[in-house]
């Protein structure tokens, strides 16, 4: 493999893939849709392409500051050479195109006009004269967008009538996401704000947002009971993330760093709620 084109891998982020393809797969084939055409295009434009999109602009117009933090490099993202950023932003448009000229028309005005915002959200968090990211409690908003959009535009795609659980499915999912970005964003408090970034942790600061993001997670577990059965017992999934991140919640700005190990525990532990999701909508399939 090339150096360029295992630099454009890393920028897609590998281990993130499966964040934004699943939302949209399992929400297509439980909401009734089958392995369509749809189907197909929309799982592998999740997949790859998007992932690019997403991350590749965000390490081409955070260069500066990613060559300062010592998470870059592994699993949670690549520096990426500044010699490749014009053939980054040119991969992110050329791989993004087509998938998304195909979804439109196999689509409906609504499931467009979902793919438009959550197409929107990915530029907007990163390119300049947007930059979403450092917009403290947008950025929490915006990232939390980039996963749960694919699940509703798998809904509407697919034409699925606005249910109880599936509203209660997607608030959960989303108050998730914003928990999950806002806790990312407290191991970088000190760089971020070293560098004039803002975010929802610089602005809180580590301890206060750790807290936010613990209640964050409780409201998604107490909207998942707003579900019909099984999907209500997703609930449960919250307390490990709950768990995981309160021996944070006093922690000092100038610690903030030591909330990377919690981060890393994050990871791991979307890898088992996936699967205990996965149970879960195959349970729900069979009843």
């Amino acid at each position: 493999m090339s150096g360029a084109l295992r630099q454009l891998l890393g920028a897609s982020r590998p281990v993130s893939w499966i964040n934004t393809a699943y939302p949209f797969a399992a929400a297509y084939l439980a909401s009734g849709g089958g392995v369509t055409v749809a189907w197909v295009v929309g799982t592998l434009y999740f997949l790859v392409p998007y992932n690019l999109l997403m991350y590749g602009v965000n390490d081409v117009f955070d260069y500066e500051s990613d060559l300062r933090n010592p998470r870059k490099g592994g699993i949670e993202g690549v520096v990426l050479d500044r010699r490749l950023h014009r053939l980054t932003l040119v991969a992110a448009a050329v791989t993004n195109v087509p998938f998304l000229v195909a979804l439109v028309a196999l689509g409906s005005p609504a499931s467009t006009a979902v793919l438009a915002v959550s197409v929107f959200a990915v530029i907007a968090y990163s390119a300049p004269g947007l930059r979403f990211k450092e917009r403290p409690g947008l950025d929490s908003v915006t990232s939390s967008t980039h996963f749960v959009s694919p699940a509703l535009f798998g809904l509407v795609l697919v034409g699925a009538p606005a249910s109880a659980t599936a509203v209660a499915v997607l608030v959960a999912f989303f108050l998730w996401g914003m928990a999950s970005q806002a806790f990312g964003a407290v191991q970088d408090v000190g760089a971020d704000r070293a560098a004039g970034i803002g975010s929802v942790a610089t602005w809180l600061g580590a301890a206060r947002t750790v807290r936010a993001a613990m209640a964050l997670y409780a409201a998604a577990g107490l909207v998942m009971l707003a579900a019909g059965w099984p999907a209500r017992l997703a609930a449960v999934l919250v307390v490990p993330y709950v768990v995981s991140i309160a021996p944070f919640r006093s922690l000092p700005d100038e610690r903030c760093e030591e909330a990377h190990a919690g981060w890393r525990r994050f990871l791991w532990l979307n890898l088992v709620t996936g699967f205990c999701v996965t149970q879960l909508l195959i349970w729900a399939a069979l009843t």
